[in-house]
């Protein structure tokens, strides 16, 4: 990306009314099938209890239930970036979008872990061609301040996903049963299915040929990570199921870059990484989707464990967390052509880090509402700023050839952060959990706390200086 002193954007150059409803249209049936794909992240947590009953699954399985969908995810977003870029955008999309539909009914018709573990990968592998393929297409769909715009609509959803995940499983489980929470997802998708092609043209593809080894080991080193990740927060850091997987993942991705090297169609160039935008984006997107995610466990068990609330009282109190994100990315989308990436990332940790003080004071009893309440909307407003600002700082200035690609090394630091988050703060909360009191929970919102500081800190050195400036030029649709 390039920051200008002055902040001056290029006007957008979309002058026909019918092709500007068109864009935000396109953007609208995006963001529904995006809201699907993080959704289910979160909305499977709170009806777990149910699922147990009803399949007779086992805590290990449990586990796998939530990990696979994110494993999946994680590991196959570089790969499906990638096809998005070599077989076009919007026919990836589809099919993304169509192998989760399938795989959503197979989630809610289940009778057993096996159907339910498969369609629960296959609804990860279509969310991995999903995700980046549609990032791509707003990136390449808007210029100038509607880009900020339309990636502001982005972000508010893919961060509020997760808390309205937690509040739509409460309901759907204390109402017509677990199966609902996959079975919303076949009418949003088949409606997206038919409206999409009629909004989105075809963009000529990318005639490249598919570097399948390094496709295959940047998958394998992510999965890897992740699991690794995921462990972690169930077995501990020293134990042999998290140090292989996660030692593993750093010898595949040394392969990986040997491979790149001297591949002559490589999956991704690695001086990529190294741009700084690419590299400021990641590391918010990373540090963002680590905290949110971590607020959301956190909160999630505190409420149940030691405050015994139900799944739907439960999510009924991240509903106002959900409105903070959302708001916070609609400022943040403002602010950021205004003010410049580096000041609304610094600030937006910052709030984040002021929201998880009053968090680390969490007692046994008192009101909720007066308690836990105002440090998470505070945090979660900081943080919706940040997911904005890590989009369109990794995203400003990238040409349509490579926007997928980009895009899949952007949200699949969305799927490690917060595996990163989750494995850290479950250990740390532990004893919390165990004993079902607020002393494991307090020692955990100060590390998120901790990190949010340190976060914004090193944002000040990392993010470009200056206001994003959109110079992609034109882009016909």
């Amino acid at each position: 990306m390039t920051h200008s002193a002055s902040g001056t954007s290029p006007p957008s150059v979309h002058a026909d009314p019918s092709g500007e409803t068109r864009r935000w249209a396109a953007l609208v049936l995006i963001c529904l099938a995006q809201f699907m794909l993080i959704l289910d992240v979160t909305v499977v947590n709170v009806a777990l209890p149910d699922m147990a009953a009803d399949l007779n699954l086992g805590r290990e399985t449990l586990t796998w239930v939530v990990t696979s969908y994110t494993l999946c995810f994680g590991g196959l977003m570089v790969l499906g970036g990638r096809l998005a870029d070599v077989l076009g955008a919007r026919r990836t999309l589809l099919i993304g979008l169509a192998l989760f539909t399938v795989a959503s009914l197979a989630c809610g018709l289940a009778d057993g872990a096996m159907m339910l573990l498969g369609g629960r990968v296959m609804q990860g592998l279509g969310a991995a061609l999903l995700s980046p393929s549609a990032l791509s297409i707003v990136t390449t769909t808007f210029t100038g301040r509607e880009r900020n715009k339309a990636l502001g609509v982005w972000a508010a959803l893919g961060g509020s996903g997760a808390a309205v995940g937690v509040l739509v499983g409460g309901a759907l489980t204390d109402g017509p049963g677990w199966q609902w929470i996959f079975y919303l997802n076949v009418p949003v998708g088949l409606v997206v299915l038919v409206a999409l092609p009629t909004v989105v043209a075809a963009r000529a593809s990318q005639p490249s040929r598919l570097d399948l080894p390094g496709a295959l080991l940047i998958t394998a080193g992510t999965g890897a990570l992740v699991y690794g990740l995921v462990e972690a927060g169930d077995s501990g850091w020293g134990s042999l199921s998290t140090l292989l997987p996660l030692t593993g993942a750093v010898g595949i991705y040394v392969m990986f870059a040997a491979v790149e090297r001297a591949s002559r169609a490589p999956l991704m160039d690695l001086g990529m990484l190294v741009r700084r935008p690419v590299l400021a984006g990641a590391f918010l997107m990373l540090v963002a989707t680590a905290s949110l995610i971590s607020y959301f466990f956190l909160g999630s068990l505190y409420l149940q464990h030691v405050r015994h609330f139900s799944p739907l009282r439960t999510g009924l109190v991240f509903l106002p967390v959900a409105l903070a994100t959302g708001v916070g990315a609609h400022v943040g989308s403002r602010l950021v052509g205004a003010v410049g990436s580096r000041t609304v990332a610094v600030v937006g940790l910052a709030v984040a880090a002021a929201g998880c003080v009053p968090l680390v004071r969490l007692s046994d009893t008192g009101s909720v509402h007066t308690s836990l309440l105002p440090g998470f909307v505070a945090a979660s407003l900081g943080v919706g700023a940040v997911f904005v600002t890590a989009t369109t700082t990794a995203l400003g200035m990238v040409e349509h050839w490579e926007a997928g690609l980009v895009s899949g090394v952007v949200n699949t630091f969305h799927e490690v952060g917060g595996s990163i988050g989750v494995a850290v703060v479950s250990t740390v909360a532990a004893s919390g959990v165990q004993q079902g009191s607020a002393g494991g929970f307090s020692d955990a919102f100060r590390l998120c706390a901790v990190a949010a500081a340190v976060g914004a800190a090193v944002a000040a050195v990392l993010v470009p200086r200056g206001k994003p400036r959109m110079t992609g030029g034109p882009h016909v649709h």
